[in-house]
């Protein structure tokens, strides 16, 4: 049985950036562990999916079994995912399956923002379980030292013009600086395309960007030592609420402003003793009405001198009766409820029909 948490390293940068080399090289040199990537977004955008998917470890058995769940796991016990927005539902699964697992790698889309990613390992059942080791964020050398930021502009535009996700126009500099305020550590690529000059320009770019723990490492061709970048044990889902990003303004200026990144919201319900049929039949209408990912608790049931668990995802309730109630104790309902733009009066008053 594994007793510590899992680490996770979040890789992060644009399109072009050289994350997918850095996380291929990373697995190379990992042989032995059992790694979890979790990729963002396969395509045309910014992942090859095949040079994740066959997972290029020394000695990797290119057959690999997929299961419905869309996680892929292969011979040297990696196992790839596709998260698109089923983040959360991947996560509970890599939880499930904790004790296979040494490591995970997270590769963000070009234009993810790391913040809202490392805030979701505070939900508490991924906390308990998982940490973010680190927090990588990848530059390209070249780009930034001839102050385009990325690789290729254009392409980088198309992919923000394609993304209905954004909800406000962030310049490329506002989208580069939120993903380096969540850095632990700046990786710069292409660093054999890069003179001296070059090289001193790119880091006094990044210094004014980053605070000075943050460690900035010039690489080629994705390839970095492996103690470089794991067991960091940066913990940054401890810190990632003091980070204040461009993300966060735009929000600030728009208290309406919803969408797919957003901070998840959890709140705890208590209630007394139920009716069993009408406490499972609010809690499926709070499923079917509400953006909820998971409820979860306990409930004191009518007549029974037991304490009922409760599980629900989905559309699904999933329920048993795990002890008696203590003699000192005083019979209750409790339940967490966790998913975004969740009101708390209307959640209350649905329970409180049972």
């Amino acid at each position: 049985m594994q007793l510590n948490k899992i680490p996770a390293t979040v890789v992060t940068g644009f399109l072009g950036s050289g994350k997918t080399t850095l996380l291929s090289n990373i697995l190379k040199q990992s042989e032995g562990k059992r790694i979890a990537v979790i990729v963002n977004e396969f395509g045309e955008l910014d992942i090859d999916a095949d040079t994740l998917r066959q997972c290029p470890v020394t000695g990797c058995d290119e057959s690999e079994a997929q299961d419905d769940n869309g996680i892929y796991e292969l011979a040297n016990g990696c196992i790839c995912c596709t998260v698109e927005e089923e983040f959360l539902p991947v996560m509970q699964e890599l939880v499930a399956r904790r004790d296979d697992i040494d490591h995970i790698l997270i590769e963000t889309s070009g234009l993810a923002l790391p913040k809202p990613l490392v805030q979701a390992f505070n939900w508490p059942d991924i906390k308990q379980h998982c940490t973010v080791d680190s927090v990588i964020t990848v530059i390209d050398g070249p780009a930034v030292a001839d102050g385009r930021f990325a690789h290729d502009e254009d392409k980088v535009q198309q992919q923000r013009l394609a993304d209905d996700g954004l909800d406000h126009d962030p310049s490329l500099q506002e989208l580069l600086d939120d993903q380096l305020s969540a850095a632990d550590m700046v990786i710069v690529s292409k660093n054999d395309l890069l003179s001296a000059d070059e090289r001193t320009t790119v880091a006094s770019r990044v210094d004014k960007k980053v605070p000075e723990a943050v460690k900035v490492a010039f690489i080629e061709e994705g390839k970095v030592p492996l103690e470089l970048v794991m067991g960091v044990d940066a913990k940054a889902e401890d810190r990632i609420e003091s980070v204040h990003t461009h993300h966060d303004h735009h929000h600030d200026h728009d208290h309406d402003h919803t969408h797919a990144h957003d901070h998840f919201d959890s709140h705890v319900i208590e209630l007394g003793v139920v009716d069993h049929d009408k406490l499972q039949a609010s809690l499926l209408e709070l499923l079917q009405t509400q953006n909820i990912y998971r409820a979860k608790g306990f409930a004191a049931i009518d007549g029974k001198p037991m304490r009922q668990n409760i599980q629900a995802v989905g559309e699904r309730v999933n329920v048993h009766f795990d002890r008696l109630w203590a003699n000192d104790e005083t019979p209750k309902t409790q339940l967490v409820f966790i998913g975004k733009s969740l009101d708390k009066e209307i959640l209350t008053q649905t329970l409180l029909s049972s």
